[in-house]
């Protein structure tokens, strides 16, 4: 079955990485939870027919490879809230104290940190209280006889001002989770396409049952019907034994229409579940009495293009290289920082003096020139590599999704041509094969030919079911195909 193959320019530190749909967030992953329980309490009863609609609940929620994905999801996440714990607030404490020597000055103080997620510095504030004297080179911790409040900002002018490594490492992780919702919905589009193809073969399947049990039944009627006229002296007995034959041979194509049946019914149990994610073998009792019908198909395929996961792949991809890109063009930066800050001292003078008094600001500007940037040249170059190298491979993917999406779509409709021969052959079969055993009724015909008008006419119904499913098959990989959620059983 074919399946499926495997961002715009950044102006600031994860500006396009913000724009991305990263459809399975905390909240949606617990709605997805909650949907999933939902469908287990509305499973049927194993008395009533198993629909479509169903079976893929079930392997939406409960297919172990879903649930493997979802967790890839789950782990994304909790490697963005990690990354987030570079922007916590951070809280230290201290007390110094020199119980011996010449200065006897002790101090202590605590002071919170504030870093900005929307530049590389920080804000701070705090308060210290210090006592004794102290070494000229330690003046500073002086402070007046209540104590010192403080205030003040960091702010980067020029490097790590649009961009820093805590800021790239942030928009790395929430890339992550588009990459792994991404896969997950990959796996959940092939896992469905997979389920809808078993579903649809054990449907079939006893389709196929239904109808050689139907020519056995032909068979076992005129055997009865065979024996009176033997015994009035009618027909031959050796017409008896022909017909034991004919019945053998259709109880052998019951047989193996019945394991073929069973068969399928196994192979979908791997995508038909219990709430715990248990397989469960449908019974024959549920089986639909009618043929499904095909998977709605999109006037414009084409349009579709968009929605293919591994194309919204490399578009992260892409994003996440252009903001490589950013961060390497920081690193050529000079390093710009302004420090403002406010002290306000509380009380009377201590043992500083009055220059430790009232309230006073400060002013500070450093200015870090990097001489040679060969790493980040090159890796600047690498870069710029990566994403010319990410621009073709999306160009490859989505002319070879366009070339998919054309091939399934011819096969779409060339088999609903096939089925429409197929359904008119069947009628003709049928036909001939009631006007034969009317014409064998009425003494015109003998019983050899009408033997082969029957088995005719049902080769002719598993043709015409074969076509269907070959019909049903082209819909669900043309729906796989444009990533159709909603035919999928996907949408939420």
């Amino acid at each position: 079955m074919a399946l499926l193959a495997m961002l715009a320019g950044l102006t600031g530190a994860g500006a396009a990485l913000a724009t991305l749909p990263l459809a399975v967030g905390p909240r949606a992953s617990q709605a997805l939870e909650a949907d999933a329980r939902a469908s287990a309490q509305s499973l049927p009863a194993a008395s009533q027919p198993l629909t479509l609609e169903a079976l893929l609940a079930a392997s939406r929620f409960h297919a172990p490879q879903v649930l493997e994905a979802l967790a890839r999801v789950r782990g994304a996440q909790g490697r963005l809230l990690t990354t987030e714990g570079a922007f916590d607030t951070l809280f230290n404490a201290n007390i110094d104290a020199r119980p011996t020597g010449f200065y006897d000055g002790a101090e202590a103080g605590a002071r919170l940190t504030q870093p900005l997620a929307n530049n590389g510095g920080s804000v701070f504030g705090g308060y210290e209280i210090a006592r004794g004297s102290f070494p000229s080179s330690q003046s500073s911790n002086n402070t007046a006889q209540l104590g010192r409040l403080t205030v003040g900002t960091l702010f980067s002018l020029l490097r790590d001002r649009d961009i820093d490594d805590r800021r790239f490492n942030r928009a790395m992780a929430s890339a992550d989770i588009a990459l792994a919702d991404n896969d997950r919905l990959l796996v959940a589009i092939g896992v469905q396409a997979r389920a809808i193809a078993a579903w649809n073969n054990w449907v079939i399947a006893g389709q196929r049952v239904t109808v050689f049990k139907g020519l056995l039944r032909l068979a076992l009627d005129r055997q009865a019907g065979f024996k009176r006229q033997v015994a009035e002296g009618l027909r031959p007995a050796i017409l008896l034994t022909e017909n034991e034959q004919n019945i053998l041979r259709r109880q052998t194509l019951v047989v193996q229409a019945e394991q073929t049946l069973e068969q399928s019914a196994v192979n979908l149990s791997l995508f038909w579940r219990d709430a715990d994610g248990n397989t469960l073998v449908p019974g024959q009792q549920q089986l639909p009495r009618a043929l499904p019908l095909p998977l709605p198909v999109a006037e414009d395929v084409m349009a579709a293009l968009e929605n293919r996961p591994d194309l919204r792949v490399v578009d992260v991809r892409i994003a996440q290289a252009r903001q490589r890109l950013l961060l390497d063009r920081n690193n050529f930066l000079p390093r710009l920082d302004l420090k403002a800050e406010v002290n306000q001292y509380i009380g009377d003078a201590g043992q500083g003096g009055q220059a430790y008094t009232g309230t006073e600001t400060k002013l500070g500007v450093t200015l870090t020139v990097p001489i040679q940037q060969r790493t980040a040249r090159g890796r600047l170059d690498q870069t710029r590599a990566d994403i010319d190298g990410f621009a073709q491979r999306r160009r490859f993917i989505e002319d070879q999704i366009r070339i998919e999406i054309g091939g399934l779509s011819i096969a779409a409709r060339q088999s609903r041509r096939l089925l429409g021969i197929a359904i008119d052959e069947q009628d003709r079969a049928l036909a001939m094969a009631n006007a034969e055993r009317r014409r064998f009724q009425e003494g015109a015909s003998d019983f050899f030919l009408v033997n082969i008008r029957e088995e005719a006419a049902a080769d002719a119904q598993v043709r015409r079911l074969d076509a269907a499913f070959r019909q049903i098959v082209a819909h669900a990989d043309l729906a796989a195909a444009t990533a159709d959620l909603g035919a999928l059983g996907l949408g939420r």
